[in-house]
């Protein structure tokens, strides 16, 4: 039975004195760990090392937003994978919608990054899904296609056995539109589906994490579905309340 996985994506939020009180609360929240579900919060770059020592021992496992896809070089303001494990990290984000839409992130580098995570011993979190304009033009199962083909082609099926992917429906966040559950669902369901054809196995075991607007009032109703093994959470992981309720939610 897989287990349920909720991590919050802090983004390009807080301060020393918020993010320490946000910890403490989590921490509080969270003391200890449950059956069905774990937890972890994804920080930004400068807050690792108050992450780390605050963090540590507790039930609650840390990770960065992004990484390079580059070992070390005259990368100047990148950040390699060994830096993170120097901050004791388990996650990364790759291929967030804010990654590959402001900053042209392709699939190929997000194939890289990704690549690079695993040879560090980090577990991914690889992220995937489609625009408003994609949705509409009815192609959102391509380009999920598509983006997870870039990965799997570069890094193998049998990698997604060390990584967990997040289905963000990039038209359902932070536009006032939503997703139902039902609609989640079926993405997620073609998305096993899809590398079920390649694996069984790893596709059945594979974590497969909802991003599109989780809060705390609508995170059981998506979490029952089958195929939604929890959430990758922005702004609700900010509030300390509502990240602990979805939390619960999963369990």
């Amino acid at each position: 039975m897989r287990k349920k996985l909720v991590a919050g994506n802090w983004k390009m939020h807080g301060n020393l004195k918020e993010n320490e009180a946000l910890l403490g609360a989590l921490i509080a929240g969270l003391s200890e760990p449950e059956n069905k579900a774990s937890y972890a919060v994804c920080v930004p770059y400068p807050y690792l090392t108050l992450t780390q020592s605050k963090l540590r021992g507790s039930a609650i496992k840390w990770g960065a937003q992004n990484v390079s896809q580059y070992e070390k070089g005259a990368y100047t303001g990148e950040v390699s994978v060994s830096m993170l494990n120097d901050f004791g990290c388990e996650f990364v984000i790759v291929g967030h919608s804010e990654r590959r839409m402001l900053y042209g992130e392709s699939n190929k580098m997000v194939a890289e990054k990704y690549l690079a995570a695993q040879h560090a011993g980090l577990i991914p979190i690889l992220c995937v899904g489609e625009t408003l304009e994609q949705r509409d033009s009815g192609t959102t199962k391509q380009i999920i296609d598509e983006q997870l083909k870039a990965v799997i082609s570069l890094a193998g099926v049998d990698s997604l056995a060390d990584a967990v992917i997040a289905y963000e429906p990039v038209w359902a966040i932070g536009t006032g539109k939503t997703a139902t559950p039902q609609q989640a669902q079926d993405i997620h369901h073609f998305i096993r589906l899809t590398i079920a054809q390649q694996n069984a196995e790893i596709a059945s075991d594979l974590t497969i994490l909802y991003g599109g607007s989780v809060k705390a009032n609508n995170a059981a109703e998506l979490f029952v579905m089958p195929d939604i093994d929890g959430g990758l959470i922005g702004g609700a992981s900010l509030v300390a309340e509502d990240f602990i309720a979805i939390c619960q939610a999963a369990n």
